[in-house]
């Protein structure tokens, strides 16, 4: 058992947890490991752990919930959501890390598929970094947004659009920057391919029906290696 983990026992309370299955599951498979893997670490049956997977208001026991954290990597705290309206980050620093500059072939491969990231854009009212859903498609970045918005500010500009991903319980994370033109994606049959490609639409809602997409002209990234 970690040092994190066995600091969170004395905070463990039995309490409803919402959407900790969810959770439980994402760690899961951020970490590429099946259900059966994470029972054996945890000392736990797999079809219980299916059962908390699949049943938002299960509850296991507080020891439970240890051996859980420490077989994904993680904190209590972190499957409980308890962090969930706090900035990443907040944990201290690990012994002797080491920033570590990324090939473009590996900023790529953390680009891949879609996710969350920042586009940096300048309007009226000064320069602003909003976060958008992407996606990859054809070797650049799309996105959906809407006219008049933040996003929108992009197109016709030269932009830089941020990725990264923070490890609370290892201190680890890496970033990744892309600059390029933006440009709005207006030929039917190119609209049409993306939305047959959306793994995800826009987690603020609304109608985002104009597309964007950004042309890499250099991405660059980096990595906290512990060593």
């Amino acid at each position: 058992m970690n040092q994190q983990t066995r600091t969170d026992a004395a905070s463990v309370r039995p309490q409803p947890v919402g959407d900790m299955g969810r959770r439980l599951a994402l760690r899961r498979e951020q970490l590429g490991l099946t259900r059966e893997q994470v029972a054996d670490l945890a000392g736990m049956a797999t079809p219980y752990l299916e059962y908390l997977e699949q049943q938002p208001t299960a509850v296991p026991s507080a020891v439970l919930l240890l051996s859980l954290a420490d077989a994904l990597q993680t904190t209590v705290s972190e499957l409980r959501g308890g962090g969930t309206d706090l900035p990443p980050g907040l944990g201290k620093a690990a012994r002797h890390p080491e920033l570590v500059e990324m090939t473009p072939e590996e900023c790529r491969a953390r680009l891949s598929t879609h996710g969350v990231g920042r586009i940096a854009v300048t309007g009226d009212e000064g320069p602003a970094i909003v976060p958008v859903n992407y996606q990859m498609a054809d070797g650049s970045l799309v996105f959906r947004t809407s006219p008049g918005s933040a996003p929108a500010l992009s197109i016709g500009a030269q932009v830089a659009f941020e990725v990264d991903h923070i490890d609370e319980a290892l201190s680890q994370g890496w970033s990744v920057l892309v600059v390029g033109s933006a440009e709005h994606v207006t030929d039917p049959d190119t609209v049409r391919h993306l939305i047959e490609r959306t793994h995800s639409g826009p987690w603020a809602g609304g109608d985002r029906a104009m597309w964007v997409r950004i042309h890499p002209d250099r991405i660059t990234g980096r990595r906290i290696h512990v060593r």
